[in-house]
């Protein structure tokens, strides 16, 4: 699990730390910073998939031209704080078993106000065994750049505290975390850190559902919901495959809507061979999905993303309350907080409504954050 977030100079936050508990929510209005929130875990999620820096902010494509990865949003220059030319995220991860958190930190510059490059980086397990650094004590002087455009780093040698061992030229255009893998002189118990912090920037979904989207039938096969709620007929499909995950989701929805739910049809087009979703109710009414409310289709994709056989360990949800009764909303943090309390899922939130606060256990409560912009300036607090 992710225990903390902080960004130095990101976009309009100077210094600031988000503390993550198993379900965080964030409160502010529009243009608060919240989305620059969901920027800075975009950020580390493009980290976690190999990508360059240059792709994580300007869009990775493959071979084809298809998009596999979006732009984070602005331009370089906007990347770092106004009058800045770097700015530097920092995480805090506490794998299973471990007391201690183990630290990943980034520093990212940007020359000539487009090129990306990492400055500093530094990855440190349970609180003081650094794996890797480039920026050693002052008493072992190492340059910080390479020559040659590489960034230099030190190993820290095994079981010793504080010791730096071999340099380890890394390509300053990726994060290291990523490169070390591949290098032959790196001992495999630091690879295996490294790995665990990679997996889970890896294992984040950002989901920004759209009803049009959710409406839409799909082929069989799809299993992966879309971060705009694409698949959704297939992949409840799946999770229905199992008798008690079907249950459940009625039951979900029953509490949700005034709908006496009592199955989920899935009925296939003859003409295009592709899956649709309908529900029926006890007295065998059938409400298809174009039928149904954006909100109902929105609880229903979260319980997709939550109940499927293969959840994210980070979920991100854009504006949770959007489109819900205000007199349900305590259902849907409900059903949040029972499956973040089971371990294994993290989920982050962002919200307009400070009504809200009201209606969330003490536990979820302690992990909310307002986000606001000081007064008669664009920075972020």
């Amino acid at each position: 699990m992710i225990a903390s977030i902080r960004l130095e100079n990101f976009k309009n936050f100077a210094k600031e730390t988000l503390d993550l508990g198993p379900f965080t929510v964030i409160v502010g209005a529009n243009a608060s910073g919240k989305s620059n929130i969901r920027d800075a875990f975009r950020f580390l999620h493009g980290i976690g998939r190999g990508y360059t820096l240059a792709e994580i902010f300007g869009g990775k494509y493959g071979p084809g031209g298809q998009v596999e990865w979006g732009p984070i949003r602005g331009a370089a220059n906007e990347m770092a704080r106004f009058g800045y030319s770097s700015f530097s995220i920092a995480t805090k991860s506490k794998p299973t078993g471990v007391e201690a958190p183990t630290l990943h930190r980034i520093e990212v510059g940007i020359g000539n106000g487009t090129e990306f490059r990492v400055t500093m980086e530094e990855l440190v397990e349970n609180g003081y065994e650094a794996t890797y650094t480039s920026h050693p004590p002052s008493n072992d002087p190492v340059r910080e750049q390479g020559d040659d455009g590489h960034l230099l780093l030190r190993m820290a040698k095994k079981n010793e505290q504080r010791k730096y061992g071999d340099r380890l030229a890394v390509r300053s255009g990726q994060p290291a975390l990523t490169q070390i893998q591949s290098a032959k002189r790196v001992i495999r118990a630091y690879k295996d850190s490294a790995q665990a912090i990679i997996d889970s920037f890896a294992s984040m979904r950002f989901l920004d559902l759209a009803p049009d989207r959710m409406r839409q039938p799909s082929f069989s096969g799809q299993t992966v919901l879309g971060d705009s709620g694409e698949n959704l007929p297939t992949v409840l499909q799946g999770i229905c495959a199992d008798d008690s995950r079907r249950e459940t989701l009625a039951e979900w929805l029953r509490e949700l809507t005034p709908m006496d739910v009592k199955d989920f049809e899935f009925p296939v087009d003859p003409t295009t061979g592709r899956i649709g979703l309908a529900i029926r109710e006890t007295n065998d009414r059938m409400v298809s999905a174009y039928g149904a409310s954006d909100g109902t289709l929105r609880f229903l994709a979260m319980l997709a993303a939550l109940l499927g056989p293969d959840p994210a360990r980070l979920y991100f949800f854009e504006e949770i309350d959007n489109g819900l009764h205000p007199s349900r909303l305590h259902l849907l943090l409900d059903l949040i907080e029972t499956q973040t309390a089971k371990g294994g899922i993290q989920v982050v939130s962002t919200t307009h409504s400070p009504e809200l606060l009201t209606m969330m256990s003490d536990r979820t409560f302690a992990g909310t954050s307002v986000v606001c912009r000081l007064e008669d300036t664009a920075e972020a607090i």
